[in-house]
């Protein structure tokens, strides 16, 4: 071991800039998980997992929507969301069909036992502000952040961050 690497880990955690408690990519990998922990239970009741969940709130507010933006909505590729939506298509909740302007195009509708779970799901959100904590506007702030550190992520632009 160099006696660089050794010097380094003697820092104080705060002036360490590998120490695990300094990592932002941590807190958010260690909040993701526990978000979706959380909602466990809540999701158990539907019978849907995480990513079901997630698809079903996206084909609630858009109806007919095709795969292809489906997959850009939710940040997937086709290999991940086909066996979801089979999944879903399965327990009856959503339909395939295609598209009335180009039949290469292939969209998804809701089932009428898709939409009863609708009902079901409209406490999910408020459930899941109690268990976070903290003001709206404090979870407003949070979800800003977040879609700026993804915005950022997948820009494929070098940051201006000097070093």
């Amino acid at each position: 071991m160099s006696s660089k690497a050794f010097t380094e880990s003697q820092l104080p955690a705060a002036q360490n800039p590998l120490a695990l408690e300094n990592q932002v990519c941590f807190s958010l990998y260690s909040a993701a998980n526990a978000m979706i922990r959380a909602y466990r239970p809540l999701l158990d009741e539907l019978s849907l997992t995480y990513p079901q969940y997630l698809v079903m709130m996206v084909l609630w507010k858009e109806p007919g929507i095709s795969v292809k933006t489906l997959g850009d909505k939710l940040h997937l590729d086709s290999g991940t969301l086909t066996p979801l939506l089979k999944r879903l298509e399965n327990k009856a909740l959503v339909t395939r069909g295609r598209s009335e302007l180009d039949e290469r195009v292939r969209v998804l509708h809701v089932t009428v036992q898709g939409q009863q779970l609708y009902q079901q799901a409209l406490t999910i959100p408020e459930q899941m502000r109690c268990k976070v904590g903290g003001s709206i506007e404090d979870l407003q702030q949070l979800k800003q952040l977040c879609d700026q550190a993804f915005t950022a992520l997948n820009s494929g632009e070098a940051s201006s961050c000097e070093m």
